[in-house]
């Protein structure tokens, strides 16, 4: 399938030599007002810290301790991964909003590899975080996590953009277009985490968003529900693709707690735009109930009525169902079992066994191909300027 070119004047810089690359030195640190701000300290207001030893450490970790307040409760940790005391402790499903607004995790990330993805990128990135303070009830992270799910921030960020760039120069220049971009490979550095939360205590979006300036082969990329109006200052240069993740707002209401509301992160596509970001969407998750169909129909409208001609023409979208997860599932029916009415549907759904192994519920097959395509239908009606690069 022939891919559409870049729209002119959103293209990156053109395909250099490799041989050419310099490593640029680091920007000045843009300011900051967000993140001091009252909706900042709502959503993060850190009192403890489990951090691993050689995370404090480092330059970054003490970067972030010097952030926090003076009185926050450290806890030293052999490890991020298993803390018994909050990834162990099924005592703490009553306190899961609670925890990932007041704790935070430090960790070194030891293996670092990029693995193939071809969906929402080319490359999925050693992530910079895993975990999230925003408690949308179908996320799959807390699903390997057991009963606490906070942010980790990973310290090492030298060592994990090193590799990138490594990666990133053995692959040469993109030579076959495809559905994750026509011109440059794609490296989603976000799949665990939000990394517009993840701003608001650390460098690490920046860092990454930086280094890919300097990458004219490449874009990074990552998803987000949070508007950080922060990251606007970062210069990207085209050079990094962030995806709105919209859903029906009543949906929201219910399923995407400690987000930004939906109208909000539509909102921002224009001025991320102007800030040199590529906007793409995410149709994330779709879930199935009762009207569901007027609903979706109603927000495309609205994204057709609010986001600007020059937002349109470069915008694309994924297409994700639902996917749940048994374990998920006790864990939501111990602080919000009214997201289960919606995500819970044993009638419509089925077991599959994901890429990474693990074992989930999904629609059945004739549900999710009716339904795919009932929402295409939709989209080629009320959106059809919006270019939809893959469903799943």
């Amino acid at each position: 399938m022939d891919m559409p070119e870049e729209p002119p004047g959103r293209r990156g810089p053109e395909q250099q030599s490799l041989f050419d690359w310099e490593d640029p030195a680091p920007p000045a640190a843009p300011h900051r007002s967000f993140r001091d701000s009252p909706e900042a300290r709502r959503m993060l207001d850190v009192r403890e810290v489990y951090a691993e030893p050689a995370a404090l450490d480092s330059p970054r970790g003490r970067q972030i301790m010097a952030r926090l307040p003076d009185d926050v409760r450290v806890v030293e940790v052999p490890g991020h991964w298993r803390i018994p005391s909050l990834h162990g402790n099924d005592g703490n499903i009553g306190r899961w909003v609670r925890i990932k607004t007041e704790t935070l995790v430090l960790g070194v990330k030891h293996k670092l590899t990029t693995r193939v993805n071809g969906r929402s990128a080319d490359w999925i990135a050693p992530g910079t975080s895993n975990g999230c303070a925003m408690s949308c009830a179908y996320c799959y992270v807390p699903r390997r996590k057991g009963f606490a799910n906070p942010i980790t921030l990973f310290t090492n960020i030298e060592a994990i953009l090193a590799h990138v760039r490594r990666h990133v120069r053995a692959q040469g220049p993109k030579t076959t277009p495809n559905q994750c971009d026509p011109l440059a490979w794609v490296y989603d550095f976000g799949e665990n985490g939000d990394c517009s939360v993840d701003d608001l205590v650390c460098d690490n979006t920046a860092d990454f968003i930086a280094a890919f300036r300097s990458l004219p082969t490449a874009k990074a990329s990552f998803a987000t529900k949070f508007v950080n109006p922060d990251l606007l200052a970062l210069d990207p240069q085209g050079r990094t693709r962030v995806r709105f993740s919209v859903m029906p707002p009543d949906d929201a209401r219910l399923l995407d707690i400690r987000t930004s509301p939906v109208p909000e992160r539509i909102a921002a596509a224009a001025d991320f735009l102007d800030a040199g970001y590529e906007v793409h969407f995410n149709l994330s998750p779709v879930v199935l109930r009762p009207g569901w169909e007027r609903d979706w129909a109603d927000l495309l409208d609205h994204l057709d009525d609010v986001l600007p001609t020059r937002v349109k023409e470069q915008a694309a979208a994924e297409i994700i169902m639902l996917t749940h997860n048994q374990g998920l599932h006790d864990v939501n029916l111990g602080w919000h079992p009214r997201a289960e009415e919606l995500l819970w549907q044993p009638d419509l759904q089925e077991t599959k066994r994901s890429q990474n192994g693990a074992l989930n519920v999904r629609y059945a097959i004739d549900v999710k191909q009716r339904s795919l395509a009932r929402l295409q239908d939709l989209l080629a009606e009320r959106t059809p300027w919006l270019r939809i690069r893959y469903a799943f």
